[in-house]
């Protein structure tokens, strides 16, 4: 007669991950006291390609109220617009959206 080994029991995965969409990642310029406001607006045109009337809409969110989000994405896409608009001499920063 064959014995067979007794159960054993087994610790069940915590099955409770997060299950939400990833959080995407924002590209944040800030206000500084350096560029002009025309400066700005022609590097959100030629960064993102955005028309005249939202890089002016996002230029002066940068200068009223000192930020504005002018991108979203994932973490490398938002990391690559920083470093692009860093090269122009804009401030800006990664951070991951709420």
């Amino acid at each position: 007669m064959s014995t067979s080994p007794a159960p054993v029991e087994l610790e069940r995965p915590d099955t409770e991950e997060s299950t939400s969409a990833d959080r995407p990642w924002l590209a944040i310029v800030w206000n500084d006291p350096i560029n002009l406001m025309s400066y700005v607006t022609y590097v959100f045109q030629t960064v993102f390609a955005y028309p005249k009337a939202k890089a002016e809409k996002l230029m002066l969110d940068v200068h009223h109220k000192g930020r504005a989000v002018v991108a979203n994405g994932t973490r490398e896409e938002m990391e690559r617009d920083v470093e692009i608009l860093h090269s122009y001499g804009l401030w800006a920063t990664v951070r991951r959206d709420d």
